[in-house]
């Protein structure tokens, strides 16, 4: 095993002891932990569930057609009623993004497709972790931003959905 410090039944419980750290902080509405023991440090952040909603995002509606320049004033106000905001479900970490539970499954969710506030709509792997996603809003999956398998950035947008 040389002298690296992690074998199998060590990285298991050091992993648990992640997981239980998140799972206090997410009891507790923390938005940032950090521990250090000797030379060990751990530090997590998420975020803030309480201050930070998911940004709104304007999609104003795609004009198709030269002569929609040409719109008379009742077709820009109908225009501008169908412009509609719709919320972004953002990744909450660092990891690969994934579309369903294993390759042979069907997606989580796709465009189209209707979710409520709790319900997972992807993995994310973060450190060999596995990291069910959940939606924060009910409404309609509108579009699917990331491909299954791409790396992720925190915070980048992943859904766009119109709420109810």
């Amino acid at each position: 095993m040389g002298g690296y410090g992690w074998c199998g039944a060590s990285v298991l419980l050091e992993i648990e002891k992640i997981r239980k750290l998140i799972e206090m902080m997410v009891a507790n509405d923390l938005v940032e932990i950090s521990l250090r023991d000797g030379s060990e440090e751990v530090s997590l952040r998420r975020p803030n569930s309480r201050t930070e909603t998911p940004p709104a995002v304007t999609v104003p509606p795609a004009v198709t057609a030269p002569a929609a320049a040409v719109a008379s004033t009742s077709d820009a106000a109908e225009a501008d009623k169908d412009e509609v905001e719709l919320v972004e479900i953002p990744s909450p970490m660092v990891g690969t993004f994934y579309a369903s539970p294993d390759p042979d499954s069907p997606a989580f969710v796709k465009p189209g497709q209707d979710v409520h506030a709790g319900m997972v709509v992807c993995i994310l792997e973060a450190m060999k972790v596995f990291n069910e996603i959940k939606s924060e809003v009910a409404g309609t999956i509108e579009r699917v931003l990331v491909k299954n398998a791409q790396p992720v950035e925190f915070a980048q947008p992943l859904f766009l959905v119109r709420p109810l």
